[in-house]
């Protein structure tokens, strides 16, 4: 009998992200279906066997969706058919198996992205601002220190 690993999931309006934890897997296989069928395979090192069998909630383009292994866990971005919000990753309505987690640090909500992609900062680094102000400190808190009063 099979095990399921621990599958996170994260979503944009026109992808998945689907990361199954697996360390060290063996023998990994994956199945998309354009209907949203999803069937990944995999053993343990120890040659447990690990299957998850999901109809995920949007129609998919398998031709766009890609994979990445590596040796904490295998990363699938799934691009959707179509370009839409969906309120869960599974078909299958009600409490979502227990396998089945939201990765927060992929995770943006629906008006997040918008703003993401809307917004001039992305990318932006502060340090590069070259503001000073800093220079001295290190200074005038010795001089605080050895005479108790700030000059």
């Amino acid at each position: 009998m099979s095990r399921h690993p621990l599958v996170k999931w994260a979503q944009r309006s026109d992808k998945l992200f689907i990361t199954v934890e697996l360390p060290d897997a063996k023998d990994v296989k994956l199945n998309l279906d354009p209907e949203g069928k999803f069937h990944f395979s995999a053993n343990a090192p120890d040659n447990i066997p690990y299957e998850i069998d999901m109809d995920l909630y949007n129609k998919i383009d398998i031709n766009e969706s890609k994979s990445n292994f590596s040796s904490r866990h295998i990363c699938y971005l799934v691009k959707k058919a179509e370009s839409k919000w969906c309120s869960r990753l599974v078909k299958q309505e009600g409490k979502p198996p227990v396998f089945l987690k939201v990765d927060w640090e992929k995770w943006l909500n629906e008006d997040e992205q918008d703003d993401k992609a809307n917004s001039n900062f992305e990318g932006f680094n502060i340090s590069n601002l070259n503001m000073g102000g800093s220079e001295g400190l290190d200074e005038d808190a010795e001089e605080e220190d050895e005479s108790g009063d700030i000059e």
